[in-house]
């Protein structure tokens, strides 16, 4: 895991008091997500530079409609937001898993 995935983790595993339960590095179908809650179908992702580039964001543009048809909610954080707004990445999950 990258700096910033553990960060994120450490925060992610503090949801459980809350009835959340989130897994790290998570095999769903033929990909293996940073993040995902199953109940409600939630994935996290944190995304390092490269993803700025063209061919990484046709690829995850793919991975994010493919996860989105099995019932799975995206969102993706550059390792920025985590290291410099990490309070709005964790509002950010925190409402969309109470949303569901």
């Amino acid at each position: 895991m990258t700096r910033q995935e553990v960060k994120l983790w450490l925060h992610l595993r503090e949801f459980r008091k809350l009835g959340f339960h989130f897994r790290r590095q998570v095999p769903i179908d033929n990909f293996i997500v940073d993040f995902a809650c199953y109940h409600p179908k939630v994935v996290v992702e944190i995304d390092g530079s490269q993803h700025a580039a063209s061919r990484h964001g046709q690829r995850d543009a793919l991975r994010d409609a493919h996860l989105a048809a099995s019932g799975f909610s995206v969102f993706r954080f550059w390792n920025r937001d985590i290291e410099t707004n990490l309070d709005g990445v964790l509002t950010a999950i925190l409402h969309e898993l109470e949303s569901d």
